[in-house]
Order: C-alpha cells, then sequence, then structure tokens
C-alpha cells in the first residue's frame, strides 16, 4: 500500500509539473521583418549583425492595452509599424512584437524565437525577451496569467543568462547603464505597465531567483 501511494503522489506530481506549457504561434518573421530589424539594431544601437539574434539578459513584462488576443496578434503580426503608431515611427519602421504572449486565461503563446530580437521596450531590445500580458489598467491581468509569468520566467531562466527582471514602466531606470543603447536622447515614451502591483506579486514569486535589483531611478 505505501509504494502505491508512493507511485500516485509521483505521479501527481509529475503531472503538476507539466502542465506548464507553451503554445507556439508564429508571427511573419519574413525577410523584410529580419532587414528592418538588423537596421533597427543598427540605426538605434550601434549593432552591426548578420543575423537578428540575440543573448537576453533580461525579462520584461507588459500589458497590451488590447483587450483579446486575436486583436492583440494581429497588431503584432505585420513587419511594419501601423501608420496609427506615429509617435515611435520616428525611430524605424520595424513593427513592435514581443517573444511571448499571455491571454486572460494563462495560456502562454510563442509569436518568435525567444533569442531573436524583438521590438517592445526603448534602449533594451538587443537584451530582452518580451513577455505581452493581454490586459490594460482598466483590465488588470488575471491570476492566471500571474501564474503563467511566474512560471515562464523560471523557463527562461533556466535556459538564459537572465540577470533582471523588469516592468515596462521600469526601462528608464537603465539609461546610463551598459546595457542601455538607445542612441536617441529624446527617444523616450511613458509607460505604466504591467502595473506594479502585477511586478511585486511576480518578484515575490521569483525572489528565489535572485534576479540584479534595478538601477535606481535617476
Amino acid at each position: 500500500m505505501k509504494n502505491i501511494l508512493l507511485s500516485a503522489l509521483l505521479i501527481a506530481l509529475l503531472s503538476c509539473k507539466s502542465r506548464f506549457n507553451i503554445v507556439d504561434r508564429p508571427i511573419d518573421f519574413n525577410d523584410q521583418r529580419q532587414d528592418l530589424t538588423l537596421e533597427y539594431l543598427s540605426d538605434r544601437y550601434g549593432l552591426e549583425q548578420d543575423s537578428p539574434k540575440i543573448t537576453p539578459r533580461m525579462i520584461v513584462l507588459h500589458w497590451t492595452d488590447i483587450p483579446t488576443l486575436e486583436q492583440s496578434f494581429k497588431a503584432f503580426e505585420g513587419a511594419t509599424l501601423p501608420n496609427s503608431r506615429e509617435g515611435i515611427s520616428s525611430a524605424g519602421a520595424l513593427n513592435v512584437s514581443s517573444q511571448f504572449m499571455i491571454d486572460r486565461d494563462g495560456t502562454v503563446y510563442r509569436l518568435m524565437p525567444e533569442d531573436v530580437m524583438a521590438r517592445h521596450v526603448i534602449g533594451l531590445n538587443h537584451a530582452a525577451i518580451g513577455v505581452e500580458n493581454i490586459g490594460s489598467e482598466k483590465m488588470p491581468l488575471t491570476k492566471s496569467q500571474l501564474k503563467a509569468n511566474v512560471e515562464l520566467i523560471r523557463y527562461l531562466a533556466k535556459k538564459y543568462p537572465i540577470e533582471y527582471l523588469i516592468g515596462h514602466y521600469e526601462y528608464t531606470n537603465f539609461v546610463g547603464h551598459p546595457l542601455w543603447l538607445e542612441k536617441d536622447d529624446s527617444y523616450r515614451t511613458v509607460k505604466v505597465d504591467p502595473g506594479e502591483d502585477f511586478m511585486n506579486a511576480v518578484r515575490k514569486r521569483t525572489k528565489d531567483l535572485n534576479f540584479k535589483p534595478n538601477p535606481p531611478n535617476k
């Protein structure tokens, strides 16, 4: 009986462990998007590369400010910025994107390879993995999303030399840091995502990963 109980417990633990799953749903990364990514790396960061590969050292959490997964995916899918993004179009035609997107129910979608540059955070894209969560200030992120973010962060921290975990609203703390490469001192946007409460909850649950603290806000 004891062996049966131990076997059942082991099966239950393995079952729980395997529940975290990544669904691949790639956006279009065609030749145009690759060329625009290489152009962005060169123009914004002074990095001349033959491929858009990055070495991830940071995870940046976002919310989409778009209410559904389908609308969010559509916003990222094309290679070039839509006309509605005039505020950032001066910094290049490459469309915004992220490596991951997490739906309201906690489903994790991988939109592009984890080690390929996505445009999601000023100054830091060359070293950052972006995680977009379906939500906004009016539609706060869910408990399922919190759990999924924590599991994704743990997965990524095992694969890459991740040093920092930040919310999008914290990106300007890195101005002047060695990771900050944006050339244009006037190119900044004000961000509040994914919310301080959500970041505090994520940090509490990933404290054991011992990420470096953010540089002080100047």
